[in-house]
């Protein structure tokens, strides 16, 4: 909380422009559940002053003689607000270890619900951006996707690393005192060192989209998809993925230091757009959920309805026939099963089922995208090891799940309305400087 009030919006919205006593009398009747006024307080906690006083030492006893000193802070602990923040959540209403990045989006969702009425008032737009991804399909035709995002996540590309001859050499010798048995201690242990800049080029690097639908060629083809900022906000937070995933999906933490400069220039990140002389792919407005015939095929030959088997392959993704028939048998009493299948975007959501939202909590640790997340526990009937599986060999089911698929450069009205940082419309360059530094339990937020 001290770092997300060391920006100007939230000093100003909670502190800079507001009194205790003013927002006392705009508060409802309660004020312990108004996010505002608890958030005004913390603001006054925080930057007022009144609360900092050094530390005092005061007598213990009465008796001088045998009196001890004993330290005393002077301070205020929010309750009220960590109460009420925490209200309804299974990890921040308890006093267990919590995860930094997962309480900031918690927090930035309610300070964005609580200023609704005022969107201008709302301080956590300071961290919002909008993320293009520009795909390249091999007819020649290019299509954009947008998303709004608070936070940029970043793969740590450890091959990258500016230590590489000191990291193989210590690999070697802990290998051979590992053998004799003998162990190392902490100073010996020599960890990559990634500059941040390579962070941010593995972000806007080419990345191939294999089995892409393309509009275009009306089959599936591999295309190329890039990705860069179309909006720079205030204070960019950068979270970096220390999680990989090992043989048998199993998770491994990265031991590595990322090397921070006091200045970047992330200008080479600013995406333009369609350019003159591209063209967009076309779109596909009857373009929905479609049955694989093979599964669909397969099912049919046992005797099941084709409605019902196309619904089963749709419902799995066309993952294959066991999890299509495993579908199809837990869902045989539907009172909708027998009702036609429309083919248009809106019915995409109506065929969902629903999924163990902790689920996805884990798999969003491990650096996925939520709806990805969402989809492949769809796909694989909940099963977690599956659904990682899943995502790593459908890379293309990723792109621009919530987003138009064939978007144009010009901006909406949320691109417009989210900052920008200053000078990229015109020079282009942005420079990062004042880096603050939170510790996430996926990873580390700067």
């Amino acid at each position: 909380m001290q770092t997300i009030f060391s920006t100007k919006d939230f000093s100003l919205r909670y502190f800079g422009t507001e009194k205790l006593d003013e927002a006392f009398e705009r508060a409802p009747a309660d004020p312990t559940v108004d996010l505002n006024t608890q958030l005004v307080k913390l603001g006054h906690g925080l930057l007022s002053g009144k609360y900092s006083t050094p530390v005092k030492e005061v007598y213990d006893a009465d008796d001088c003689e045998n009196a001890t000193l004993k330290p005393r802070q002077e301070g205020i602990p929010p309750r009220m607000f960590k109460t009420l923040i925490g209200t309804g959540h299974p990890e921040f209403s308890s006093t267990r270890q919590q995860d930094a990045l997962e309480f900031f989006l918690h927090l930035l969702d309610h300070v964005e619900r609580s200023n609704a009425g005022n969107p201008q008032l709302d301080p956590s737009r300071c961290f919002k951006f909008c993320v293009e991804e520009r795909i390249f399909c091999p007819s020649g035709k290019v299509s954009y996707n947008r998303r709004i995002d608070n936070v940029l996540h970043l793969n740590i590309p450890l091959h990258a690393a500016i230590n590489k001859d000191e990291v193989t050499a210590f690999e070697k010798k802990k290998a051979e005192k590992e053998l004799a048995g003998e162990k190392f201690n902490s100073e010996e242990i020599v960890r990559p060192r990634v500059p941040l800049s390579a962070c941010l080029a593995s972000f806007s690097a080419p990345e191939e989209v294999h089995n892409f639908y393309s509009t275009a060629l009306n089959a599936k083809t591999t295309a190329v998809k890039t990705s860069g900022l179309a909006t720079f906000p205030d204070y960019l937070v950068l979270h970096m993925h220390k999680f990989v995933m090992e043989a048998g999906w199993v998770p491994k933490k990265l031991d590595v230091f990322i090397d921070v400069p006091d200045t970047i220039d992330i200008s080479h990140m600013h995406s333009k757009g369609l350019q003159p002389g591209e063209e967009l792919l076309p779109e596909n407005v009857q373009r929905g959920p479609s049955a694989s015939e093979a599964i669909v095929s397969q099912l049919a030959s046992m005797g099941f309805p084709r409605l019902h088997c196309e619904k089963a392959a749709i419902n799995t993704s066309n993952t294959g026939v066991e999890d299509a028939m495993s579908w199809l048998l837990s869902h045989m009493e539907d009172p909708d099963i027998n009702t036609p299948i429309f083919t248009g975007r809106q019915n995409n959501t109506k065929l969902s089922p629903p999924v163990d939202e902790e689920l996805v909590d884990t798999l969003v640790g491990f650096g996925f995208e939520a709806d990805v997340a969402r989809k492949a526990l769809r796909a694989t009937g909940g099963d977690i090891e599956r659904a990682a599986e899943w995502i790593f060999s459908r890379p293309e089911d990723s792109v621009g799940m919530d987003l138009d698929v064939n978007s144009n450069s010009a901006p909406s009205t949320s691109d417009q309305a989210l900052p920008d940082g200053e000078g990229s419309k015109s020079t282009n360059l942005v420079s990062l400087s004042y880096w603050y530094v939170l510790f996430s339990q996926t990873g580390l937020v700067i």
